[in-house]
């Protein structure tokens, strides 16, 4: 006989985040690609402590989300954590594969569409990430535009990132945000930042200065029957920017490499970012990591002023 049971999503929470939703705490959704692969061990460990401390420290709990063996994992304590950042090959997860991962019972880390996913899946809010992908220079030949912006246009959550990553078409990335409806809120400066830089060369479409504007800001959103997620644009601190016009020739320069080599598809951020790592001199990653840290504290007072309303 067939069964038609309704099968069960292999999820589980961390129990410090399976604490915090029991008394409606704000909590803070993390994404893993940056552990798996943004950095190597035992920097990314380091960096997934710091980020989950300093949200910890803001009044709310960090959720790392991660499919570990076929489970999605909502939150990783401290041997999980440190397990993923050791890990070898684990796949990169998008809205087209997360699915897979978890059926197949593989591992694999979130991008910026699965975190959203996973995170609107698991009733949480508010998301700090790096830098949003979008549409990758010469996308007009290689059609090559992240799932990130539609997963935006779609999932309710609040994105707080650097801005887009300047590696990609920034202006085209706006605009395929606004044609989808994306608001778009830089934090405390009218101009979009580009990742390692905190001005792109363009005007923000909105800007907000303080964390209960935001939370104002999506509850009316809400209250409008208004659906997708808001992109939160927080300019890295300036004391740790690399101004845009010297990352121009950087990235120009990596750009250059990866053409030549013939990478394409999801090879090609990591390529790009490792790159820059080694023509910065290091340089990029102390961005990156400082970036992250910024806004993983952004979210978080995101996340405790919307539990405030």
């Amino acid at each position: 006989m067939t069964n038609l049971s309704s099968p069960s999503l292999p999820m589980a929470y961390s129990d410090e985040v399976a604490a915090a939703k029991q008394r409606g705490a704000p909590i803070v959704a993390l994404e893993s690609t940056i552990i798996t692969h943004g950095m190597p061990y035992p920097g990314n460990l380091d960096m997934a402590r710091s980020v989950e401390t300093i949200i910890r420290e803001q009044g709310a709990v960090p959720a790392t989300i991660a499919v570990i063996h076929g489970v999605l994992h909502i939150g990783l304590d401290g041997a999980k954590l440190e397990a993923l950042s050791k890990t070898q090959g684990a796949m990169k997860l998008s809205r087209a594969d997360l699915a897979f991962a978890i059926a197949e019972r593989r591992t694999g880390a979130t991008t910026v569409a699965a975190t959203m996913i996973a995170a609107a899946r698991a009733d949480i809010r508010v998301f700090a990430t790096g830098g949003i992908g979008g549409v990758h220079r010469g996308a007009e030949q290689s059609f090559d535009i992240s799932a990130d912006l539609d997963e935006l246009a779609r999932t309710g959550v609040i994105v707080v990132c650097a801005g887009a990553k300047a590696i990609l078409d920034i202006p085209k990335t706006l605009e395929v945000l606004e044609s989808r409806g994306v608001p778009v809120v830089t934090y405390d400066s009218e101009n979009f930042p580009a990742f390692w830089s905190r001005d792109s060369g363009l005007k923000s479409p909105l800007m907000l200065n303080s964390p209960a504007a935001i939370a104002s800001f999506q509850q009316t959103r809400e209250l409008l029957g208004i659906d997708g997620g808001m992109l939160i644009a927080n300019p890295v601190p300036e004391e740790s920017e690399i101004p845009r016009e010297e990352m121009e020739i950087y990235i120009t320069r990596a750009l250059d490499n990866a053409a030549s080599e013939g990478i394409s598809g999801k090879a090609v951020t990591p390529y790009l970012l490792d790159n820059l790592f080694r023509l910065t001199d290091g340089r990029s990653l102390e961005t990156n990591i400082a970036l992250v840290e910024n806004n993983a504290r952004l979210a978080a007072e995101i996340a405790v002023a919307l539990a405030a309303r």
